[in-house]
């Protein structure tokens, strides 16, 4: 199994700033692509950013160059930090990982989910 562990949510005002985190653990051999989704109350989760192991992001429309995503490679962790919140930037926030994990003779795909994390920015 691979887990997922998010933190660095909570409350802040518009204009703040906030930096999540997340840590991956388990069986891992190998993460390719890690990446973070929001989900709104009454909305479908969406595509925050996105890395590759090898750096490559991708953003949302709504997050481009106020948002920047990190990985550390060699403790499994991804990073979002988001500047100049805005209230519509309330949700609550997932880290996803996809990659191989450790078996008996063999490696094996995942794509594993963290428990999620909030994040409310007041206006």
């Amino acid at each position: 199994q691979v887990q997922l562990v998010e933190s660095g949510g909570g409350l802040v005002q518009r204009g703040g700033s906030l930096r999540l985190s997340c840590a991956a653990s388990g069986n891992i051999f190998r993460i390719n692509a890690m990446a973070w989704y929001r989900q709104a109350p009454g909305k479908q989760r969406e595509l925050v950013a996105g890395i590759t192991s090898g750096g490559n992001t991708d953003y949302a429309e709504s997050v481009k160059g106020r948002f920047t995503i990190s990985r550390d490679n060699a403790k499994n962790t991804v990073y979002l930090q988001m500047n100049s919140l805005k209230p519509e930037d309330t949700a609550v926030y997932y880290c996803n990982a996809a990659g191989l994990r450790t078996g008996i003779a063999k490696t094996t795909p995942f794509d594993s989910w963290g428990q999620g994390t909030q994040v409310t920015v007041a206006s």
